[in-house]
């Protein structure tokens, strides 16, 4: 059995009050640029949103999100999904040259049950990640290290998605 991924940090999240009014991941059309910038999205497709993970396990942690408000992969359209799947590919290539990273992880966690912290909207978890780069932080002092700031990381990591598509 492999050893645990502590993340003591997230219990903000999940202690923290969550808005019932709307799905953090949803986006009316036309929303302004400031907001977007303030929501840390970092780039959009057609049908797709790639923002940055407000509680990352790592720096660069983005996501993928369908822009239509689904809970499953089984309720996107053939083109969502291979949309979906084609800019988690572009989100891979891009994370590897803005970050330099020596690995990276991909998933998603489908349902509560499975790990997701927001069930109701379907996303894919794109993380960097470096050797050496969980330590004894999080275990001994429940703090995280990223070793940026999210407005300026997504500043940085803008410039790599540019062509993706404008946020």
């Amino acid at each position: 059995m492999s050893a645990p991924l502590w993340a003591p940090w997230r219990m903000e999240y999940v202690l923290g009050p969550k808005q019932k009014d709307r799905c953090v991941f949803c986006f009316e059309e036309g929303t302004e640029a400031e907001e977007l910038r303030s929501r840390l999205v970092v780039a959009s497709t057609a049908s797709t949103i790639v923002m940055l993970n407000r509680y990352p396990f790592a720096a660069g942690h983005l996501l993928v999100i369908p822009k239509r408000h689904v809970d499953a992969l089984e309720q996107l359209t053939d083109a969502e999904h291979q949309e979906l799947f084609r800019v988690v590919r572009e989100t891979v290539v891009r994370l590897k040259r803005a970050v330099r990273c020596e690995g990276l992880n991909v998933g998603l966690n489908l349902g509560a049950a499975a790990g997701a912290g927001i069930a109701e909207h379907l996303h894919a978890h794109v993380v960097p990640r470096w050797a050496g780069d969980t330590n004894f932080m999080p275990v001994v002092g429940a703090t995280r290290v990223i070793p940026q700031a999210l407005d300026e990381t997504r500043e940085h990591l803008s410039k790599h998605f540019a062509d993706l598509g404008a946020p």
